[in-house]
């Protein structure tokens, strides 16, 4: 394993536990706000705290601004999708069942792979395999009947499998510091527009500003820092491969809510972790066997 790619699985690592404890800011951010209200003031923060650094990194020459803009609306449409269904979920559902089904994008990773001829790994379907298995230990005891809520985090499960393919394909090809401030400032475009329409009640400066601490968190570094450092890491880190180490945000998130929010963290939720983070080791070993979409 070369050091860029054990360089990108740190900081992936560093993406999952800073989005893990981000979950928790979520579920504090909505007693005030709407699920999209919320989504709105977070990415446009996010992408306010990157503004400055563009003083110091200058744009590269062989980027076409026209590739940039259109990677970032593209991008910023997946991202709005994925938080959307994932804010709005939890409106419905519980926050293992939350956790869980949004973990099962590391699934849905290598299976839309095939879509587009991606290789991927024997030993990386089995780690995700293990992975799924760890995150149902860590959730299961809160898992209950289908509700529209676990749709809409399934839903939200196949948009960030998605988001991960795209920047994946987008990162070594456009400024990644341009592309991340553009798909926040798209995502927080259309999460405030219908926030507007859906939440004009709750969608107001008094609310936000009762909301600061879970917006300064989930905007700063959630949005403004793990999202970036995201894009970095995947130049150099495979799709399936990097869903996986990202896929511990849940443990992460489970820690988040014994920490913070004083929820019990039972037995089974200590198998789920180390089922999970076995499941990560595995898929980081050399691959022995490829799968790609058969050509017709």
């Amino acid at each position: 394993m070369n050091s860029k790619k054990i360089q990108a699985d740190f900081i992936l690592l560093i993406v999952a536990l800073i989005w893990g404890f981000a979950f928790v800011a979520q579920r504090l951010g909505v007693e005030f706000l709407g699920p999209f209200g919320f989504n709105a003031c977070r990415f446009l923060l996010g992408a306010c705290s990157l503004l400055p650094l563009l003083y110091f990194f200058k744009t590269k020459t062989d980027h076409c601004p026209t590739t940039l803009m259109k990677s970032g609306f593209l991008a910023g449409v997946i991202l709005f999708a994925g938080a959307s269904f994932q804010q709005a979920g939890l409106v419905f559902t519980t926050a293992g069942n939350a956790g869980f089904i949004t973990g099962l994008y590391i699934i849905f990773v290598p299976l839309l792979g095939l879509l587009v001829g991606q290789l991927t790994t024997l030993n990386t379907w089995v780690g995700a395999a293990v992975a799924v298995i760890g995150l149902y230990f860590l959730s299961f005891h809160e898992l209950s009947k289908v509700n529209i809520g676990d749709v809409l985090e399934l839903l939200g499960a196949v948009c960030w499998a998605a988001h991960v393919l795209l920047i994946a394909k987008l990162a070594p090809k456009v400024d990644n510091l341009r592309l991340a401030i553009s798909q926040f400032l798209v995502c927080a475009s259309l999460s405030g527009i219908v926030a507007l329409f859906l939440e004009a009640d709750s969608f107001t400066f008094e609310n936000a500003a009762r909301s600061w601490a879970p917006i300064a968190y989930a905007g700063l570094i959630s949005v403004g820092i793990a999202y970036t450092l995201q894009i970095v890491a995947q130049k150099h880190a495979p799709p399936a491969h990097a869903a996986i180490i990202m896929s511990l945000e849940a443990v992460a998130a489970a820690f988040g809510g014994w920490l913070i929010l004083n929820e019990q963290f039972r037995t089974a939720g200590m198998i789920g972790c180390t089922l999970m983070l076995f499941g990560m080791l595995l898929s980081q070993l050399p691959g022995v066997l490829k799968w790609k979409k058969k050509s017709v």
